[in-house]
């Protein structure tokens, strides 16, 4: 199984992701095959790695059994944006400027056909050795993340077939912080809004229904919903918050703890949201590896 390795790897100390659109007048078939293969040999799935959403899978008359569109999560006096995607490029570094160099080639590559409709970039935030990045919060992200075998099974598909399996669905979702909103809390209360404590990341037993780590405790699910997070913080202006990455083998863990957390299944709402909003949500399938290259056999390439 070959997957897109930058996947499993840690994040790296910055990112951008660009979301790409079809070009406003449209563009058959044939045209977005050759973007597509033009595409591929950039996409490395280390440096670059590539998720299709499912309006570019049916383009092509194609599907990939699971992939949908991202739901309208809102209710319960929360807003949980569906803002559909084309396709997504998450370059990964340890230079913004270098990036700057790697997008344009990307963007090269898919011109005239896509244009760029958002780009945003991420960096890795008071990491320690070995451990997470950290939010901006100054939580630690991704403390539950699966690691090893249970990684790979948690992120990537298997025995789907060829052209399916080691490709991943990943859930994309900017969320913009209130800094006031949070700054304004009493330790206990921050601590108590996320469920672990700030100051040594311990899990708390007493924390409330409506805490975050309660909300989307991975475990607590029938089926277990375990996904593999590669959240990054993001900064632009004024404005800060987390650009949200999760993948997983299929959507269905990601959709048990979303539902969970916008209240759908007990009216509860996670407390993430007091301190912080999703903007936008997006869907996308990233396709497996062959021999160094984008797999694209599903898409009929």
């Amino acid at each position: 199984m070959q997957f897109q390795p930058g996947i499993l790897d840690g994040v790296p100390a910055v990112a951008r992701y660009v979301h790409f659109v079809l070009r406003p007048e449209g563009a058959d078939a044939g045209a977005i095959r050759a973007a597509l293969q033009r595409l591929s040999p950039l996409a490395d799935g280390s440096d670059v790695v590539v998720g299709l959403g499912p309006s570019l899978v049916a383009a092509l008359g194609a599907e990939v059994p699971g992939l949908h569109e991202f739901p309208d999560f809102s209710g319960h006096g929360v807003k949980v944006p569906s803002t559909p995607g084309t396709l997504w490029c998450w370059l990964r570094g340890d230079d913004l400027g270098e990036l700057l160099h790697v997008t344009r080639k990307v963007q090269k590559a898919l011109a005239p056909v896509f244009v760029a409709r958002q780009v945003l970039d991420g960096f890795r935030h008071a990491a320690r050795d070995g451990g997470h990045g950290h939010d901006l919060t100054g939580f630690e992200d991704g403390t539950e993340n699966p690691e090893g075998d249970a990684a790979v099974a948690a992120a990537f598909t298997q025995g789907a077939g060829a052209g399916l399996d080691g490709g991943s669905f990943v859930a994309v979702q900017q969320w913009v912080h209130d800094m006031d909103a949070f700054e304004a809390l009493e330790d206990e209360a921050r601590d108590h809004h996320i469920g672990r404590r700030l100051a040594d990341n311990e899990e708390l037993d007493d924390a409330p229904e409506s805490a975050h780590v309660k909300r989307t405790a991975q475990e607590s699910f029938e089926p277990e919903a375990f996904v593999l997070r590669r959240s990054m913080p993001w900064m632009a202006g004024l404005q800060a918050g987390l650009q949200f990455v999760a993948f997983g083998r299929s959507l269905q863990a990601f959709e048990q703890q979303m539902r969970r957390m916008a209240g759908q299944d007990d009216g509860i709402t996670d407390a993430l949201f007091r301190i912080s909003r999703p903007v936008n949500g997006a869907y996308y399938w990233c396709p497996p590896l062959k021999d160094g290259r984008l797999d694209l056999r599903a898409l009929g390439l």
